[in-house]
């Protein structure tokens, strides 16, 4: 059953996928993902993707990006990330992407720690937009070809240099109860060259805003096999995502929401933080205020926005929230800060190549150092994206 490929892609979201769309049409491809091919944390990014207005926008984007970060950001990586943004924005646009305009113009939003609006969205599922549309494109090549229930179980190292990835099918676990405890029938991909987009780790968390079966495999291989990782403790906590006392996966309240307005209340009605402070910051001030008035939750309140406005910008949010028994419309809604992102990973140098020959890591599994210690909202699609194409690029070249 083993497979023999030019390149296999571990994961199929926006780093995975456009990964394969920036590679040549003669290589042969092959992406495995754990789940089905629409479970990936990038269909589920509400916010939108930062871009680089313009030539002006440049150093304070770069300045909101190193802030937010700590200042402990790999410079050289931001760089590439805000000069390349204008021309991922139109490689999405050509593939299909439908972000908001007016009159033939961009629309642009502001989410916590930006100085000036410079986020691109779809409604309030932009990642869903851009995911979803990759995929169409990726499912439209003859080149390749896409397996899911797929896990990678290994990578295949020899003499020092990755050689491809050992898979096993999960299908036969999942489809029959009986075969649960037993595992999947195992195989190898050989490919001259591996590329790592497994995402992040949130699977490992009571409480995360991530898919559960997100569970870091890629780390835990990595340092199984001596491959560099760095900042394994930086992980950032979305400070508001939906209370609720279900178990499973929580649900988010974009960033972007707080940057058209909304505010934070404790329980005595009190605001009691800058809402557009970084996130680290901002979760920070809740969970103080949890445990000062032992509470599970606080409030966000939309009412400073305009009606018109919540119902155009927000609309999932604001279904969502009312078949929890919420409308955002008439009342406040309780949130608690929840893990969302892994700002640390695989070690990788600017064209996303890791310390191990012929192997690369993009997407939340990777570290290049644009993040810091703290994520700035709505770089991590933006990110993923420019470092995506910069492992096709250097792949191409090799």
């Amino acid at each position: 059953m083993d497979i023999n490929t030019d390149v296999v892609i571990v994961g199929c979201g926006v780093a995975g996928l456009y990964s394969a769309l920036k590679l040549p049409r003669d290589k042969r491809i092959v992406i495995i993902t754990k789940s089905d091919a629409e479970s990936s944390d990038s269909f589920l990014a509400q916010g939108g993707i930062c871009v680089q207005r313009d030539d002006e926008d440049y150093d304070s984007y770069f300045e909101d990006t190193m802030k937010a970060g700590h200042y402990e950001n790999r410079k050289e990586s931001v760089d590439i990330m805000i000069r390349g943004s204008r021309a991922v924005i139109a490689d999405l646009v050509e593939y299909g992407v439908r972000f908001e305009q007016e009159n033939g113009e961009f629309l642009y939003t502001r989410e916590g720690a930006h100085s000036r609006p410079r986020i691109l969205f779809h409604e309030d599922i932009t990642g869903k937009e851009i995911t979803s549309t990759l995929l169409r494109q990726v499912r439209k090549l003859s080149n390749v070809t896409l397996y899911e229930y797929t896990s990678m179980t290994d990578i295949i190292e020899e003499e020092g240099v990755c050689k491809g990835v050992w898979v096993e099918d999960v299908q036969d676990m999942i489809s029959d109860k009986q075969t649960q405890e037993q595992p999947g029938k195992q195989y190898k991909i050989y490919a001259k060259d591996t590329i790592l987009a497994t995402g992040g780790i949130g699977g490992n968390y009571q409480h995360s805003t991530n898919y559960p079966h997100l569970t870091g495999d890629a780390i835990e291989i990595a340092k199984a096999h001596g491959i560099r990782l760095e900042h394994l403790d930086y992980v950032q906590i979305h400070p508001t995502t939906l209370y609720s006392e279900k178990p499973g996966r929580r649900f988010l309240i974009s960033e972007s929401v707080r940057g058209e307005g909304a505010v934070l209340y404790n329980e005595k009605k009190e605001r009691f933080v800058d809402e557009l402070l970084p996130r680290d910051v901002v979760a920070k001030a809740i969970f103080e205020q949890m445990k000062e008035e032992g509470t599970e939750h606080v409030w966000l309140s939309l009412e400073p926005i305009p009606r018109e406005k919540i119902l155009k910008h927000f609309p999932n949010i604001c279904q969502h929230c009312l078949e929890e028994g919420y409308d955002v419309l008439k009342e406040w809604i309780p949130v608690v800060p929840a893990q969302h992102y892994f700002m640390g990973g695989i070690w990788v140098d600017s064209d996303s190549r890791t310390s191990m020959e012929r192997l690369y890591a993009v997407g939340e599994t990777s570290c290049n150092g644009v993040h810091g210690a703290n994520r700035l909202a709505s770089n991590s699609l933006l990110e993923s994206l420019v470092f995506a194409g910069r492992a096709a690029q250097k792949i191409m070249c090799e």
